[in-house]
């Protein structure tokens, strides 16, 4: 058995095993094992390829290389991370009342299927298996959007699953097209014509037009997923409405794994048309999502749906950037999508807890958290200063590189990427402020809560601001050159 075997059965058994035992207190520290066992053997398998280079399965069907590997073990570490919060949170639900056990036990098989689906999308080399993956990422997140059963929560889970699966559906419609178009090169009746790999090697002699026609399709479906406007109205609704550790893992990588999806596929469209069709379509995209993200800041009024415009924010940035192309966009958007996956991940546990210490989503009822409790005041001040971009932190590192790789490219566009850098800034502090330094209401009192995963993630995010892990560079340097149109193996 392979440490990729091992790295995808680990959540796919225990979501089957939580299924009878979920709801038991034992449910809680198992979930968290598996979230263990499933990030050790990811960052052996990270290690190993860094070490030996891409690997093909023996059937080829899953490949793994320094593009998809770094975010499988990141994928890994954060939900092994978030089920460590998730733990006491979920249990101080059941006790609130908001929770029964049948619907913990839900909570806690669902959450390990979520791991599975991500990790299958990561890792596949085929791209229908990488459609089916994302469809069933899809369905078990809105069984747990849907957690607290409130009228609330069931719409914005109605919603998400009406969106997403319109999108999906473009984009099943656009992966048909690119097995047309490989159709027509390859020939019928082979088993390998969706391979990632066998299309890559073959990407040149496709037809342009149909992979042009195809990626339109694509960039709608997976970007619907990503969260770009003007198809982003599903996922504000889903980080408010869902449990506080789904927000950590939906914001943090679901996000990152739609976005793979679409650069996997920008490598073979740009190497079909030799232009910079599908660059132009992204930065298009990502650049109007930033924009209008930074603006719906300033208009909300529940913590966690003003975080999750955040999000849509910096994956806006991070689409523009890997549109943009060339080694330095790529190896900073690469950088990006640690960070945030990182401190977002962070930050909104941190909310969850403040949530529960205020009794309250509602931005104008939480106030004077670093008087009530220290530890979250400061959680929330600090994640908030390092999501938007301040030194010393990694994510100013990664929005300099973007900024520095655009005023190389397109210097007028640095312009909006600055207004867009303050319009953001603005909207997270004109709120952030009267939280943690206002006065507590009367009675407000402390929760137990586990800081332990926001420490070490905002520790990891300073380090990266400081110094980027030599071993780190080399890995970004090799799925860099991937990108940008090395071979696959």
């Amino acid at each position: 058995m392979t440490l990729l075997d091992i790295t995808l059965l680990s959540p796919l058994i225990g979501g089957l095993l939580l299924v009878f035992i979920g709801h038991r207190p034992i449910g809680g520290w198992i979930n968290v094992v598996v979230g263990a066992v499933t990030f050790a053997t990811s960052l052996a398998m990270a290690l190993d390829v860094f070490a030996h280079g891409p690997t093909l399965s023996s059937g080829r069907m899953f490949y793994i290389d320094a593009f998809n590997v770094y975010l499988v073990a990141l994928t890994a570490f954060v939900g092994f991370t978030t089920s460590i919060f998730s733990r006491p949170y979920m249990r101080h639900e059941v006790e609130r009342g908001r929770l029964t056990d049948g619907r913990l036990r839900l909570y806690h098989s669902m959450y390990q299927g979520f791991q599975f689906a991500m990790l299958l999308a990561l890792s596949t080399n085929n791209l229908g298996v990488l459609w089916v993956a994302m469809e069933a990422a899809t369905l078990t997140t809105v069984l747990l959007v849907s957690l607290y059963r409130t009228p609330e929560s069931i719409e914005a889970a109605w919603k998400y699953f009406i969106l997403c699966g319109v999108g999906i559906a473009q984009a099943l419609f656009g992966t048909v097209l690119v097995y047309f178009a490989a159709e027509q090169k390859l020939g019928g009746g082979r088993d390998d014509t969706l391979l990632w790999t066998v299309l890559h090697d073959s990407a040149a002699s496709l037809d342009p037009t149909v992979l042009s026609l195809a990626f339109v399709f694509l960039l709608v479906g997976y970007g619907t997923k990503v969260g770009l406007v003007p198809l982003h109205a599903w996922l504000p609704d889903a980080h408010s409405e869902g449990p506080t550790p789904m927000s950590a893992v939906l914001s943090g990588l679901l996000l990152n794994v739609a976005l793979y999806a679409l650069v996997r596929l920008k490598m073979l469209v740009d190497a079909s048309l030799q232009t910079h069709l599908a660059g132009y379509l992204m930065m298009g995209f990502g650049l109007v999502s930033f924009m209008v993200a930074g603006l719906f800041l300033h208009r909300q009024h529940d913590i966690k749906r003003m975080y999750s415009y955040s999000s849509i924010e910096h994956m806006g940035l991070m689409t523009y950037a890997f549109g943009l192309g060339g080694p330095l966009a790529t190896f900073g958007a690469l950088l990006h999508m640690t960070v945030h996956s990182l401190t977002k991940s962070a930050i909104f546990i941190t909310v969850g807890h403040a949530s529960q210490l205020a009794g309250t989503q509602r931005i104008d009822k939480i106030r004077g958290l670093i008087r009530t409790q220290p530890a979250i005041g400061w959680g929330l001040l600090i994640g908030t200063v390092a999501i938007a971009g301040f030194p010393p932190f990694g994510v100013f590192t990664s929005e300099f590189l973007l900024l520095t790789a655009t005023m190389k490219s397109w210097p007028w566009l640095a312009v909006p990427l600055l207004v867009g850098f303050g319009v953001a800034f603005a909207g997270l502090f004109r709120h952030l402020h009267p939280m943690v330094y206002g006065e507590p209401p009367p009675g407000q009192k402390p929760v137990h809560a586990n800081m332990i995963p926001v420490m070490v993630h905002l520790a990891l995010v300073l380090w990266l601001g400081l110094s980027i892990p030599s071993f780190l560079a080399r890995w970004f340097e090799q799925a860099t050159v991937l990108i940008s149109g090395g071979s696959p193996l």
